[in-house]
């Protein structure tokens, strides 16, 4: 036998041998007999032995997952079927040797290893298979962690591309569903290991300032945890406590998304008190423990989190405390007793063993809302996959029923995501809801520990919108379910519209004009394309100036003809030729307003802007709008012009004073209107601070020529410094 293949099997003997939870070795080496016929000494194309891999597996699975002889055995065996071997066993042989539940695991390994997983595309369908393997036999899932992390171990060994490929899966998959089963450490690790290969120079920059500082974080957590010793000796506690740095990945994220420098990350580590506590008494030794420490420390009460009276969905308990340490630093303090640490080390594994052999019941309804979600054929798996890594990582907060039912829900969630936890019907018809007897819309965000009750109407239906605030994967996948059949008909009225307007238009309809299309609009569906046609985002003129032959000298009579009806038109002045709209000063014509955005005065530069609903909108060229309306919308902006005329007529101006307020300021102001016969002021509001002011006059003028004259009249007063005009 290979020395390699003998090494690793003696080591996971011998773990095997030493661990509580593993009383069927007879079993364990069965399986590796099973595994050494089948396997040998084959190779992977690197050279490696597929059989040692298998092993290190399975030393995985023992010794930091924790789980028991079936999931080892499936550990050891999970090659042994690979298609590649010329005489590999089937699952009928397997089960007749090691039991169903070995080979359960073994097929949903088999499955995954199917989908090529080393290569599955972040964007491909296969990813909805594989996330549909996983969401099986929760232990299907361990063992696959155990595969991968041992994969991410040996990387080195993977060719460049396919390094980051797997790092790459790895952070979007198997850490965050390792950090979901309670493995921390395993998602920690896998991500360091990520971020090695994915960003080598930040990863080895704070490996080493971690290395620099180790002598100092080991001073300062022996001068803080001192104290606390003592007194905990003092009370008759039995403890152990320990410090842990936190993961390289974890700091640098945290200086990334906080903008800060290494040196400036206070939570660096945490501080554990672990207690062996009879399991009637764990509970109160914890909060005894705490009300300790935050006796001897000063603790930061909006830091504190306490998951041992509501423990964590993945069945983590701990009480956590930040308190100000030595040399005034904030230090993270964890306390729990030594049952609570080994669920907290191996996680969901761990409740085999505390939970008679099986998940607790939040994992199973966790994993058969996945297999929900996965079932809906119009998931977008991308959204899927970023909305499941987002939403692992989030603090949960807890809610409840109008019966006092607890709902665990991310960070951040709304009403309409805790109503869609209830139930997808409920969701859909929700229209609000109570809170503490006063009412609360669908967009509330929930706060830990709220009581709320939903109200459903049968006339309400799920909307656009929604998914705007809903944060939940199950939220989202409901709603976009739901209105996937409105949008599929908005999408065909959309596509009956273009057709139409491109036959008028003599443009042919070919798959090469919607895929120009797509490309200008940044859309990925031609679905998208008619929906936002049919819905007025993406108007038909705006594709026939971009595919069309195009009119760039088309006259503002042509460009008003093709949106206005003919009731419109008629009314319209085009009496200088069809280049220009010409605008009377007294704005009698119903067709065209002056735009609020910028009241345009007579004398103005101007140009007409010709809306679906609401006629034709005068802008003043110098109007904010003036530059988004040019590039967005080139094909509704007419030239136009002023009438010569001698008619006295009122436009609104809007002119902003500052200066310093000196007595009798706005009777100045107002005496200096008044003065102007022509000049109506339609308010006036000024505001004086720490002996200045600022001002705000609505006035009525006869033009340009007269507000000028108005602003200079105005710049006379004593104590005016500054006049201008506004815009509104």
């Amino acid at each position: 036998m290979n020395k390699l293949i003998e090494n690793a099997w003696l080591n996971l003997r011998e773990t095997c041998q030493n661990s509580s939870s593993v009383d069927e070795l007879d079993e364990i080496e069965k399986a590796f007999d099973f595994a050494w016929q089948s396997l040998g000494e084959n190779t992977w194309p690197n050279g490696d032995l597929i059989l040692v891999h298998s092993l290190e597996v399975a030393q995985v699975v023992a010794q930091e997952v924790g789980l028991g002889v079936s999931s080892i055995i499936a550990g050891m065996l999970h090659n042994v079927t690979d298609e590649k071997l010329s005489d590999r066993p089937d699952f009928q042989t397997i089960e007749k040797q090691f039991g169903p539940v070995v080979s359960g695991i073994l097929e949903g390994m088999a499955k995954i290893n199917a989908l090529g997983t080393d290569t599955v595309d972040l964007h491909s369908e296969n990813y909805r298979k594989l996330m549909l393997a996983l969401a099986g036999d929760v232990r299907v899932i361990l063992v696959k962690i155990s595969d991968r992390l041992h994969v991410m171990r040996h990387l080195d060994d993977y060719a460049a591309s396919a390094q980051q490929k797997i790092a790459m899966e790895t952070a979007h998959l198997y850490a965050p569903l390792a950090h979901r089963l309670g493995l921390y450490y395993i998602n920690s690790e896998m991500l360091d290991l990520c971020l090695k290969y994915t960003n080598p120079d930040a990863y080895q920059y704070v490996a080493d300032r971690l290395k620099e500082s180790k002598e100092e974080r080991k001073n300062f957590v022996a001068a803080f945890v001192k104290p606390i010793e003592e007194k905990l000796k003092a009370r008759g506690f039995q403890f152990d406590m320990k410090a842990r740095t936190k993961a390289i990945n974890s700091i640098w994220k945290k200086m990334q998304n906080s903008k800060v420098s290494f040196d400036e990350v206070y939570d660096l580590f945490a501080i554990r008190v672990i207690l062996d506590s009879e399991p009637g008494l764990e509970k109160s030794d914890c909060w005894q423990v705490y009300s300790i420490v935050t006796d001897e420390y000063q603790s930061n009460p909006e830091r504190m989190r306490d998951w041992i009276t509501v423990p964590k969905s993945n069945g983590y308990e701990s009480l956590h405390a930040t308190v100000l340490g030595p040399q005034k630093k904030w230090v993270e303090i964890q306390i729990r007793t030594k049952r609570m640490d080994e669920i907290a080390e191996k996680g969901l594994a761990a409740h085999w063993k505390y939970k008679g052999g099986s998940a607790s019941a939040e994992m199973e309804s966790w994993l058969a809302n996945v297999r929900e979600i996965l079932e809906n054929p119009d998931l977008n798996i991308v959204d899927f996959i970023d909305d499941f890594n987002t939403n692992i990582y989030n603090d949960e907060i807890f809610v409840f029923t109008p019966k006092g039912d607890l709902k665990r829900l991310p960070a951040g969630a709304t009403l309409l995501d805790f109503a869609y936890e209830i139930h997808s019907e409920v969701g859909d018809h929700c229209v609000g809801g109570m809170l503490d007897g006063r009412k609360v819309t669908l967009r509330y965000k929930l706060k830990n520990g709220d009581q709320v009750s939903v109200d459903t109407s049968s006339k309400q239906q799920p909307k656009l919108d929604w998914l705007d605030f809903v944060i939940t994967t199950k939220a989202k996948s409901r709603i976009k379910a739901s209105v996937n059949e409105e949008r599929k008909n908005e999408a065909e009225n959309g596509k009956e519209i273009l057709l139409r307007k491109l036959k008028n238009w003599k443009i042919d309809y070919n798959d090469e004009l919607i895929r120009m299309l797509l490309k200008h609009y940044n859309l990925k569906l031609a679905q998208d394309l008619y929906y936002n046609i049919s819905v007025g985002k993406i108007e038909p003129l705006a594709i026939k100036e971009l595919v069309g032959e195009k009119e760039s000298e088309a006259t503002a009579r042509q460009k008003a003809e093709e949106i206005l009806s003919l009731d419109q038109l008629k009314d319209l002045d085009f009496s200088s030729g069809n280049d220009y709209l010409v605008i009377d000063n007294n704005i009698k014509n119903v067709n065209h307003k002056l735009a609020p955005c910028c009241n345009p005065i007579f004398g103005d530069p101007i140009f007409g802007f010709v809306t679906i609903s609401d006629g034709i909108k005068i802008h003043r060229r110098t109007c904010p709008n003036a530059k988004q309306l040019f590039e967005r919308y080139p094909y509704r902006v007419i030239p136009a012009r002023w009438r010569d005329s001698k008619k006295r007529s009122s436009f609104q101006a809007t002119i902003r004073l500052s200066g310093t307020d000196e007595t009798g300021i706005v009777a100045n102001i107002s005496h200096v209107i008044a003065k102007d016969i022509g000049v109506q002021m339609r308010s006036i509001n000024i505001d004086s601070v720490n002996g200045e002011f600022e001002g705000t006059l609505r006035v009525f003028v006869n033009n340009l020529e007269h507000l000028d004259f108005l602003i200079h009249k105005l710049q006379n007063i004593k104590g005016v410094l500054n006049v201008s005009r506004a815009d509104t």
